[in-house]
């Protein structure tokens, strides 16, 4: 089963030989692909939704894989034992969606050796949440897939030290790898804080005064990381 640009580079993110909980499967195509491959010798499935969940189950009885797939129907790592897997994979949901999902499972979280994260938005939250919690950004990837830009993270357990706001915004390690992504992502970073510029800027009332100075702040630093890439 071939996966798509953006699933096939979480999947190289998985350590080879781990347990991975796939939290959100949808139709379970990445741990059908990583336990086909040999990448895992077993793999956990979970969605909170019935449909997916049923796709999932044809998908995975489909390809004689129940023995190494145990799917299961649950609300994000509650679904989860300490210790039943070494990585847990979360994509497709929102940055704050997913620190909810990490939140309310601290002790499962604890015993994790790996995170991978796909957030869709509120990646700034989710990265100062990963850096104050005991975890490592320890790989960064912007991956482009139709007409999107998906950043993808890889955390383990440690200390991050790059703690600064911009960094955490841009992401540490996109920076330092100069990802080839990283122009056409920090250009639309620019339009993003631009249309709310543009919004703030007939306000009279002082909180929003105040939020347009800071994101004309963001903007100018932005600009200049912008002008750096190229």
């Amino acid at each position: 089963m071939e996966l798509g640009k953006r699933l096939r580079e979480i999947a190289s993110f998985v350590p080879c030989g781990s347990i991975v909980a796939d939290i959100g499967t949808d139709h379970a195509l990445l741990p059908i692909n990583l336990v086909e491959k040999g990448l895992s010798p077993r793999a956990i499935a979970s969605d909170v939704h019935r449909g997916p969940y049923e796709a999932a189950k044809e998908a995975i009885c489909a390809r004689g894989l129940r023995e190494k797939i145990d799917l299961r129907l649950g609300d994000g790592l509650k679904i989860l034992s300490p210790g039943e897997a070494h990585v847990a994979v979360i994509a497709g949901m929102g940055g704050n969606t997913i620190r909810e999902v990490l939140n309310a499972s601290p002790e499962v979280v604890g015993s994790l050796k790996r995170l991978i994260l796909q957030p869709m938005a509120d990646i700034y939250d989710l990265r100062r949440w990963l850096v104050h919690n005991g975890w490592l950004l320890a790989d960064e990837k912007l991956v482009s897939e139709g007409e999107r830009l998906y950043v993808i993270i890889a955390a383990d357990p440690g200390v991050e030290k790059v703690t600064d706001p911009l960094s955490l915004e841009i992401g540490p390690r996109l920076l330092e790898k100069q990802d080839p992504y990283l122009p056409f992502f920090l250009e639309k970073k620019v339009q993003d804080l631009e249309r709310i510029l543009s919004g703030l800027s007939n306000s009279q009332k002082s909180q929003n005064q105040k939020k347009a100075r800071d994101v004309k702040k963001k903007l100018f630093e932005i600009r200049r990381v912008l002008r750096q890439c190229r």
